[in-house]
């Protein structure tokens, strides 16, 4: 299915290493509490930039992943229920303290909970709202097997984004997700979420780089729309060990610009589209 080769990274995907005053801080502040950060477990190459802007997406519900998507370099195996009651406060504690206007939130799966990690999700978002009520919240969730009971929670917590990723185009989604995802369930998830609050704004991405085609591109752009989804995120998968997916092809930024060109035309309010775009990249300033 996958070329297993090497593709040489091309210039546009060099990012610097990261450092800085604020990148330490908040890293400091982050490991004061006992936090994890998406940038961190999917080695994010934005990483540097997002950090010494003060800011950063939060990772709740744990370290360990109940699914095993073979594009992620989250550590995947079996929680066993475990759970930090006091994270939702840790959280809201670590915006304050930085200040942020606005904030995502995401998670590892967590099939081993009887209500998937919904209940923590929601009490971290209300936290934040409580302690920083002028803070914008993005919740970057789970499929949450669909559940509309889980998602109600998370729609009626009060997020002004509610974020689900397909993460690539339908014909490879049984290649490179854990068979308990689904394309279709994913479109299922942020229609329902519009469903529940057609005011809220609802966002997904996905990942180009792993085999697709452009025509296949444009079909999930237009599946995105059909679901009232306000937001999509485009960006090159790049491959964070040797044990995942190896790249099976590095787009251009020009290749880029066409796809977002493309979504806007559909008639997709926000449309990100470039090489180094992952699903939070540069959220405060399109909604901050």
């Amino acid at each position: 299915m996958f070329r297993k080769g090497y593709l040489k990274k091309p210039d546009w995907l060099k990012v610097k290493i990261p450092s800085g005053a604020e990148y330490k801080s908040i890293y400091r502040i982050l490991h004061e509490h006992n936090l994890s950060t998406v940038c961190q477990e999917a080695r994010c190459p934005n990483i540097g930039e997002c950090w010494s802007k003060k800011s950063a997406t939060v990772m709740i519900l744990g370290r360990v992943c109940t699914r095993a998507c073979r594009f992620c370099a989250v550590t995947t195996g079996t929680p066993k229920g475990s759970l930090n009651k006091d994270e939702p406060q840790h959280v809201a504690e670590v915006v304050k303290t930085l200040g942020l206007k606005y904030v995502v939130i995401t998670s590892v799966d967590r099939d081993d909970l009887e209500d998937l990690g919904s209940r923590h999700y929601a009490k971290t978002i209300r936290a934040i709202k409580e302690t920083s009520p002028d803070t914008r919240v993005e919740a970057l969730i789970p499929d949450f097997g669909t559940a509309e009971s889980c998602l109600r929670r998370i729609v009626d917590a009060g997020p002004y984004v509610i974020g689900h990723n397909v993460e690539t185009v339908k014909r490879l989604t049984p290649y490179v997700r854990d068979r308990r995802c689904g394309y279709e369930k994913s479109l299922d998830v942020l229609e329902k979420c519009k469903g529940l609050d057609k005011h809220i704004l609802t966002k997904s991405g996905f990942m180009v780089g792993l085999g697709e085609t452009n025509e296949e591109v444009a079909e999930s752009l237009r599946d995105l729309k059909n679901v009232g989804v306000d937001v999509v995120t485009i960006g090159q998968y790049l491959q964070p060990t040797r044990k995942h997916i190896p790249v099976q092809k590095y787009y251009s930024p020009m290749a880029f610009s066409e796809w977002q060109s493309i979504g806007q035309d559909m008639g997709i309010k926000h449309v990100i589209s470039g090489p180094l775009v992952r699903s939070s990249y540069h959220a405060a300033e399109i909604f901050g």
